[in-house]
């Protein structure tokens, strides 16, 4: 249990940490002047950190599973492949992405999705072979 839940819990708050960070802090005024231009006003009512929270656990699970079969850096990479680049189509797709926050927000969830995986290789006692 103590190599299961540990390292998702841990991950899932460094995955938290790390969107909450980045869009409240780093690229907020990104977010709501594009909202703005649309006429919509960017959520950020509690009940959307609580939905923000519970992505944060689905994504930090799936690390988990994939990293089961996968090296750190395949892990890394579907990991970030299926968090980030399929919601950013979903959510370009609706119109609702500015667009200039992806010169920013590609590092930063390269690097969330790294680190989430490597919380879950060292505390889920996997190796961390590339």
């Amino acid at each position: 249990m103590k190599k299961t839940l540990l390292p998702i819990i841990t991950a899932t708050i460094w995955i938290s940490v790390s969107e909450f960070v980045r869009n409240e802090f780093l690229l907020k005024s990104y977010w709501t002047e594009h909202y703005e231009a649309l006429g919509l006003v960017f959520p950020s009512e509690p009940v959307n950190g609580a939905v923000w929270g519970i992505w944060s656990l689905c994504l930090a699970a799936f690390i988990f599973i994939i990293s089961k079969r996968f090296s750190l850096t395949e892990t890394t990479l579907l990991a970030w492949f299926a968090g980030f680049v399929m919601m950013w189509l979903v959510v370009g797709n609706m119109s609702v992405l500015p667009y200039g926050i992806l010169v920013f927000a590609i590092p930063l969830s390269l690097l969330e999705a790294f680190l989430a995986s490597w919380i879950i290789f060292k505390l889920g006692g996997n190796d961390a072979d590339e």
